[in-house]
């Protein structure tokens, strides 16, 4: 992160502030700086800045913070302090770890192919704020990951960053490919059968460094389409413009993964991505092409633009062989989830209402929101097929995103703890901490609950 400094003596004063404690402040401030902020009618509504003025130019600044309590309150600060400043947080009516996170997710451009217009300000690193840079870093890693074009991010590079992830830890990693990716996980290699990068399921399982054989098994999933042109049933172009982050639920789930594994939490971790890419060709599925899945389940392909759904669905079945104690999937999975709730809200489905009140809880509390869908089994005769066991889609236009989720929930036990995000990883305008392109939803909030259910289970 190259928005913090671990030390700097001669670091300017930043004084967050919210309008009921104005006055206080300016009691605080030196006569000339008070008459300043007076003089230009400061009153610390939210995203509100100006500087303080000293015998060498600025010495220090005033935030205001209005009655906004999220960290993006102070999303705006690191590309609006003179550049490559230092600051320190003064003390007021916040957190000072919701602080930090704002203002380092703000800091975040994607560099790789094109240097930023700026460098950041720069924040006095203090020893409460290490969860929140972990966070901020975590999510920086899934932005960098979705913003990456296409063509240098392919199935193949999305494998060997998951594999590389896990390494960094000591997990243990494997990497499915080829034959034995058509045998063990048909659906993935069907997805990818139409395009020439080969497609590939990376694995890995780590444990908490205080973590026994009968600990928490967390298993994670994530959706790694890291192109998707709907296959035969191809998208229209507009729909294809922001069809690199349709691996963003695979971002996400390494964006955990990797805040699970820094933290170092007593439990045992199981990660599975499938990396594929949905083209056209003529060794592409196609519609009504019927699948078996590695749970022996026929599937019937009513769309090959449904193609995520067949991605988790051998992973998710894999995984729940392990028997884990909660089972979690990330995807960019329906426009519908999107039609119902915008792009800034993912959906929950979730069979269990102890873990699903727990991430709702955790995601208000952090900032990070969530909200629950329906896994309404009324709608499951939709996706009944006349040929195979199911349909990977309904033939009716309503309900998309449940019957999507409903559709994982085959592969399944019903006796296993599982949660779907359908999430959009991507943000269509920029906000304070929130720049245009890829973005991590719901990782603080998962995160938040797992480290809560660690907690209760003792």
């Amino acid at each position: 992160m190259d928005c913090v400094v671990e030390r700097d003596d001669n670091a300017r004063p930043l004084y967050p502030v919210r309008p009921t404690d104005l006055a206080t402040l300016l009691d605080r401030l030196p006569l000339r700086q008070a008459g300043f902020l007076g003089d230009l009618g400061f009153t610390g509504k939210s995203g509100e800045v100006q500087f303080l003025p000293g015998p060498n130019g600025v010495a220090g600044a005033v935030c205001g913070l209005g009655d906004n309590r999220s960290p993006f309150a102070f999303g705006h600060l690191a590309r609006l302090l003179p550049e490559g400043t230092v600051w320190r947080l003064e003390p007021g009516d916040y957190d000072a770890g919701s602080a930090t996170l704002g203002f380092c997710l703000g800091a975040y451009r994607y560099t790789t192919l094109k240097p930023a217009d700026r460098a950041p300000a720069k924040l006095v690193l203090l020893p409460e704020h290490a969860l929140a840079v972990s966070q901020a870093d975590a999510i920086c890693m899934a932005r960098d990951l979705i913003n990456t074009p296409a063509n240098l991010l392919g199935p193949v590079e999305l494998g060997d960053a998951a594999i590389a992830l896990g390494r960094r830890f000591g997990a243990e990693t494997t990497l499915i490919e080829g034959n034995l990716l058509d045998r063990d996980y048909p659906t993935v290699a069907a997805v990818g059968a139409g395009s020439p990068r080969p497609s590939r399921v990376a694995i890995f399982h780590w444990r908490g460094s205080a973590a026994h054989d009968a600990a928490p098994l967390v298993s994670l999933c994530g959706k790694g389409v890291c192109f998707d042109t709907g296959g035969l049933d191809i998208k229209p172009s507009s729909g294809m413009l922001h069809m690199k982050k349709d691996m963003g639920g695979a971002a996400n789930v390494l964006a955990l993964a990797q805040l699970i594994m820094r933290a170092d939490l007593p439990l045992r971790l199981a990660v599975r991505i499938g990396c594929v890419e949905n083209s056209v060709s003529g060794t592409a599925m196609r519609p009504r092409d019927v699948i078996r899945t590695r749970s022996g389940l026929t599937v019937e392909v009513g769309n090959t633009d449904a193609e995520g759904r067949l991605v988790l669905c051998d992973l998710l079945c894999d995984a729940a062989a392990e028997q884990p104690s909660v089972l979690i999937d990330c995807a960019t999975l329906t426009g519908a989830a999107r039609v119902a709730l915008g792009p800034e809200l993912p959906a929950l489905f979730c069979n269990n209402d102890a873990w699903a009140e727990r991430v709702l809880r955790a995601g208000g509390k952090c900032y990070d929101p969530v909200w629950r869908m329906p896994l309404w089994s009324g709608y499951n005769a939709w996706i009944d097929s006349p040929i195979a066991d199911i349909n990977n889609i309904s033939a009716k236009p309503f309900a998309g995103a449940i019957v999507a989720a409903l559709f994982l929930q085959r592969f399944v036990p019903a006796e296993t703890p599982w949660m779907h995000l359908d999430l959009y990883a991507w943000n269509e305008h920029a906000q304070a901490g929130r720049p245009e392109g890829g973005e991590a939803q719901a990782v603080r909030a998962l995160f938040t609950a797992i480290s809560e259910y660690l907690t209760a289970a003792g």
